[in-house]
């Protein structure tokens, strides 16, 4: 199968944030990346792969890309897409855990994720899916060691992944809208060693396995959007010392999604800047 690479060049932060409106609502895009220059980090690329050759006006006018974005559309050798989007890229360090795809190792002494790309959010090659890991990285640190956590919208499963990895008598529950991504979640555990994670679909909390039930750790590695529209129904899921990490916002969203969980009585205790990207760290009680 032939498929089509659309690339948007230039200013690094309208490309952060077309990349997110794409992200919602672009069906067909079977992933949207995000990168920077290696000497110029105010500039960039952003590089999206289709299965049928995509209408350049349209989707420039649905990310909201000015003149000042150059576009190349190219089509593919007939390969896997999957070969094609992870050649190239190192193994991604994020404190104790090494996230990497098949055709690299991580490295010795790392907690190994072996996370394949895939149309799946969640390949680790991006700033949120590595400040989670980083942020559950300096928890483990402090010596906190949750005994339940709740990944939502799991993606490709690699936070729960790691939950698993490092707290091996935890229960853990991974929920995601999509069943595809329920389904690849599923699939990456099992190439992982890392089972007992319980993978459901389920849009937000709306799912008896969500009600009524707190965890001591709750990632949320979603968009500014819904992070403010479930910021009640995660409070909910938290007891009193329990921790959220939560991302998929800019640095620029951070405020009005913090506002929203202090909103409820909750503590801001982190802000962690990466790539553009933002991750919070927020307690309850």
């Amino acid at each position: 199968m032939t498929l089509w690479k659309l690339v948007f060049t230039g200013p690094m932060g309208p490309l952060y944030e077309a990349a997110e409106r794409l992200g919602n609502v672009d069906d067909d895009a079977l992933s949207v990346t995000v990168f920077e220059e290696d000497e110029d980090e105010t500039q960039g690329w952003l590089e999206l792969l289709y299965q049928t050759e995509p209408d350049e006006p349209a989707i420039r006018k649905a990310a909201d890309l000015g003149a000042e974005h150059t576009a190349d559309i190219q089509p593919l050798p007939e390969e896997d897409w999957v070969t094609l989007s992870q050649a190239g890229l190192p193994p991604v360090i994020a404190g104790r855990f090494a996230l990497h795809g098949s055709h690299d190792e991580a490295p010795e002494g790392k907690i190994a994720l072996l996370i394949e790309a895939g149309p799946a959010f969640g390949t680790g090659h991006h700033g949120t899916t590595r400040g989670c890991l980083l942020a559950f990285d300096a928890l483990l640190e402090a010596g906190i060691e949750p005994q339940s956590v709740l990944d939502v919208g799991t993606g490709t499963g690699a936070l729960a992944i790691a939950a698993r990895k490092a707290l091996p008598d935890a229960g853990i529950l991974g929920t995601d809208i999509d069943p595809d991504a329920v389904e690849e979640s599923e699939k990456n555990a099992a190439k992982n060693d890392a089972a007992g994670i319980d993978f459901i679909t389920a849009d937000g909390f709306d799912h008896v396995k969500l009600t009524a039930r707190q965890f001591d750790l709750v990632f949320a590695n979603i968009l500014a959007a819904p992070l403010i529209e479930l910021a009640p129904l995660i409070a909910q899921a938290m007891h009193d010392n329990s921790i959220a990490i939560l991302s998929g916002l800019m640095e620029h969203q951070e405020d009005k999604v913090a506002a929203a969980y202090l909103k409820l009585g909750l503590m801001v205790e982190r802000r962690d800047p990466l790539e553009g990207w933002s991750t919070l760290v927020v307690r309850r009680g």
